[in-house]
């Protein structure tokens, strides 16, 4: 813990230092801890403690392992005759002469205090030593007082019981008893302590909660998230000096008390920690002594609900499922061509079925990332969007011949063949929230993500009104007529399907075999639709899709009722109406900053004239995965080490924190002049 406060001496010990450095908040804390941290009690805080039945108590043992124990009374029992003395009248109940905390509650030692109240969700901590011990009694000369926050504190009403008191049983490691009590807590308290040049030693003792299933066991070693607190960094800066640590947990029923001992790991770098919801980073505690003691407090408390801020936090479990169904969409899979459909004169279907397991859901929208291997021996990966609906209980992609992966599935992938597959992705999907009349408008084989959503509609039957406009060269170059005309039947009135031919042949009869000519555009659009307040779904070329979204916001359409997907290296540019988007993102560097690739150990600099990070990765011989260039299809995500980046046209789906979509990022200005990245190629 830290040393006494004043305006000529730091609060913090260097251990607290180097952790507030590290997340930027040093200088912050400087100032604020000479606030906050007294070297005496406030009355407030005096009669705060008087009304307590417990508080949790930190000391250390001959062997030099610090322990967090409990101290229980009736109200009252602790007292504070002035503001830097404390109290405890242990003549009703005496302390636990099992508890392994007790040998280090003799006079002269240093001791740490956390007062809680978890039907109030109150707390406050104290640092200081034993002026006095006995049978009867504690004597607490106060060096430090300071306020907690209420977060993570779990609401709890407590009563008392008269049993009390069992066997106490010692071991080195968990067994499947003190295990489950780990695993299902969603409150512990830690001790930890340093030693100070003059010999001195400060201990202090500290709470922590979060949903029940917070702490992960894996053998003897316990895993922690920890989550935005107050930024003191008093138990991880003690940690960091002094990896010893203690850790109390209770049987909140039972009244069964763990104590456990052991070595205590900082982690401030890790996948886990982006993985796990609400951690900032994570520690781990290697368990050397376990004590179970039966029944020990007197306390017996009802749990009534989850504090606000533990609820936006994870769970191992949910962690693990999280980070296998990120393994399990970064695995590339042996996927069967089970049919052939040649839709167009250049369009052909493939249905395709995982070689084992069953096939993954998917929204409607979605694409499907493929690799192949060319006949001249090169790897090659595209994203397809899938062409069937989830309730057509199929995965169908339909490929135009155009490009080298295209053309390899046309000309050389035949019914029986495996091709490698990753799970659908993408969030050009329907808002399942909406019942606003449907406009689906594509050229070309962009209608392919559009039939599956207008499939998907049908199917569902909700009786939502729906346009789709197709619009393509020739009548052999329009796919899917059977198929529409099936759909049209199956909607009962409720979807009405607009062709449009640009240059149809001689045989093409308007208003039989398409109703518009010329290409699709807003004046076609506008006479074929009813006046109505619809959602509009767009997908095709750039400059296609481009000029469709301009067109409806020159008609005052809402941006968020324009969804849309482009093919080709750039994003839609987009006009907002003027609301926040909750996308925030810093501007974009205009000095050349250093990039580092840490798993090739390569480096680059780049500068304002060097493209995406993606060309950047290229120009230095490196070949990251990517499909569409457009931050679309969320092939080229890559792990972000460190520094920040910026989306010159954001894509419809930023990744998760840690992440980037390099295909589309460049880095960005740091308020802090140049700051070098780091990506994980």
């Amino acid at each position: 813990m830290h040393q006494l406060p004043s305006h000529r001496q730091s609060p913090w010990h260097a251990g607290e230092k180097q952790l507030q450095e590290k997340v930027g908040v040093a200088e912050r804390m400087e100032v604020l801890g000479q606030k906050v941290i007294r070297d005496y009690m406030p009355d407030q805080h005096r009669e705060f403690y008087r009304q307590l039945p417990f508080m949790i108590a930190a000391a250390v043992d001959g062997a030099g392992q610090p322990w967090a124990t409990l101290i229980e009374g009736e109200q009252g029992f602790v007292t504070s005759p002035d503001p830097r003395q404390l109290s405890f009248d242990l003549s009703a109940m005496a302390l636990d002469p099992l508890d392994p905390a007790s040998s280090g509650l003799g006079a002269g030692e240093a001791i740490g205090l956390l007062g809680i109240e978890l039907h109030t969700r109150r707390r406050n901590r104290i640092n200081g030593h034993i002026r006095q011990a006995s049978a009867h009694g504690l004597e607490i000369a106060v060096e430090h007082s300071f306020g907690n926050c209420p977060q993570y504190i779990q609401l709890r009403q407590y009563c008392r019981v008269h049993e009390r008191g069992g066997e106490r049983l010692d071991a080195t490691e968990l067994d499947a008893r003190t295990r489950a009590m780990v695993e299902g807590a969603d409150t512990f308290f830690v001790a930890s302590y340093i030693e100070h040049e003059d010999g001195r030693r400060s201990v202090d003792v500290s709470h922590r909660g979060g949903r029940a299933g917070f702490v992960r066991v894996e053998g003897n070693r316990l895993t922690i998230p920890d989550y935005a607190g107050n930024l003191h960094f008093n138990t991880l800066g003690n940690l960091s000096v002094n990896p010893r640590a203690g850790l109390l947990f209770f049987d909140f029923t039972s009244g069964d008390v763990l104590q456990l001992g052991g070595r205590a790991e900082i982690i401030l770098e890790s996948p886990l920690i982006n993985a796990f919801e609400g951690a900032e980073r994570l520690w781990t505690l290697d368990v050397e002594q376990v004590v179970l003691r039966p029944s020990a407090t007197s306390l017996r408390w009802a749990f009534e609900e989850y504090a606000p801020t533990s609820l936006m936090t994870g769970t191992w479990a949910e962690t693990e499922a999280r980070l296998r169904e990120r393994e399990r969409r970064n695995t590339w899979q042996r996927w069967r061509v089970q049919s052939l459909q040649q839709e167009s004169s250049d369009i052909r279907s493939f249905v395709l079925t995982p070689e084992t397991g069953a096939a993954p859901s998917f929204a409607a929208g979605q694409h499907l990332p493929i690799r192949v291997t060319t006949a001249a021996g090169e790897t090659l990966l595209r994203t397809y969007s899938l062409s069937s609906a989830p309730s057509d209980g199929q995965l169908r992609i339909s490929v135009r011949a155009q490009g080298v992966v295209s053309r390899h599935l046309h000309q050389q992938v035949q019914v029986g063949d495996v091709l490698e597959v990753r799970p659908p992705l993408g969030s050009f999907t329907l808002d399942s929230d909406s019942n606003r009349p449907l406009v689906l408008i594509g050229a070309g084989v962009g209608i392919t993500p559009l039939l599956s959503m207008l499939r998907e509609q049908v199917a569902l039957g909700q009786g939502r009104r729906m346009h789709f406009f197709q619009g393509a060269r020739t009548l052999a170059d329009l796919p899917f007529q059977a198929e529409l005309r099936e759909l049209v039947q199956r909607a009962g009135g409720l979807l009405q399907v607009h062709r449009a031919l640009s240059a149809a042949e001689q045989g093409a009869v308007l208003g039989r075999d398409y109703e518009q000519q010329g290409r699709i555009d807003l004046a076609q659009i506008k006479a074929a639709l009813p006046f109505d307040d619809y959602d509009f779904y767009l997908c095709g070329p750039a400059a296609f899709t481009q000029a469709i979204y301009d067109g409806l916001r020159d008609l005052n359409v809402a941006d968020t009722r324009i969804h849309a997907e482009a093919f080709g290296p750039s994003t839609l540019r987009r006009r907002t109406d003027g609301q926040t988007t909750g996308f925030v993102q810093p501007p974009a560097a205009s000095d050349p900053v250093p990039v580092h690739f840490s798993a090739s150990s390569k480096e680059a600099r780049w500068s304002p004239d060097s493209g995406s990070l993606l060309e950047l990765a290229e120009s230095r011989g490196l070949t990251p995965e990517f499909s569409c260039r457009g931050g679309s299809c969320g092939t080229c995500r890559t792990r972000l080490v460190s520094g920040q980046v910026h989306y010159p046209n954001p894509p419809a789906e930023v990744p998760e924190d840690g992440s980037v979509l390099i295909c589309c990022a460049v880095p960005a200005q740091s308020e802090h002049g140049v700051q070098p990245l780091v990506l994980e190629l």
